[in-house]
């Protein structure tokens, strides 16, 4: 059995500070657009057989202004590692997403990811690349949603999750989630307000 070095979590503001700093000691915008779940916009490649390019949105579902604190919040009641991931750069602005999961307890320096053990948090900076910005709604909505490997963004906070936390205090578990819609549509079917 594996023990755990003990740890505490951040204020989002001492760990968004030294995020910042990691961005500008290597390089990088330090003004951030903050994307979710719903922001990313998987594309197959053009390039290469069976390859995925990655890019976001925030046009079609923007993000809350409280929804970078509400999912750091929840992501830090987890013993799992935080992780601040930088996806590239878009006119001269980082964009970052916040990710949680075990997934990535053995992700190494090797890998690209700072560790900070105390905090359990991990940063990545990611490359020098440039993020395309999807602005056409049909682009967006034919996105690839299945049929992929795992991807590290795949344990990015969905802005439906933290719609969930303000209306009920916490995330929904998927039967939860099916019964709130069968409801909707029943009250509907009997002309009741949902």
């Amino acid at each position: 059995m594996k023990l755990e070095a003990p740890f505490t979590r951040p204020s989002l503001k001492e760990a968004l500070d030294a995020w910042k700093k990691l961005l500008a000691e290597r390089g990088f915008a330090t003004d951030i657009i903050w994307i979710f779940a719903e922001n990313l916009c998987v594309e197959k490649s053009r390039a290469g057989q069976g390859g995925f390019r990655f890019g976001f949105q925030t046009r079609f579902t923007p993000p809350s202004e409280d929804a970078l604190d509400m999912a750091f919040a929840h992501f830090s009641e987890s013993d799992k590692p935080v992780v601040f991931y930088r996806l590239g750069e878009r006119s001269g602005k980082s964009v970052c997403t916040l990710l949680c999961d075990s997934w990535f307890e053995h992700r190494s320096d090797a890998d690209g990811f700072l560790h900070r053990d105390e905090w359990r948090v991990l940063f990545y900076t990611g490359q020098k690349d440039e993020i395309e910005e999807v602005t056409d709604l049909t682009r967006w909505l034919r996105r690839v949603k299945r049929g992929r490997a795992f991807h590290d963004l795949d344990f990015c906070m969905a802005m439906e999750a933290i719609d969930e936390i303000k209306i009920y205090g916490r995330v929904l578990v998927p039967y939860e989630r099916l019964a709130a819609a069968m409801l909707g549509r029943l009250r509907r079917f009997l002309g009741q307000p949902a």
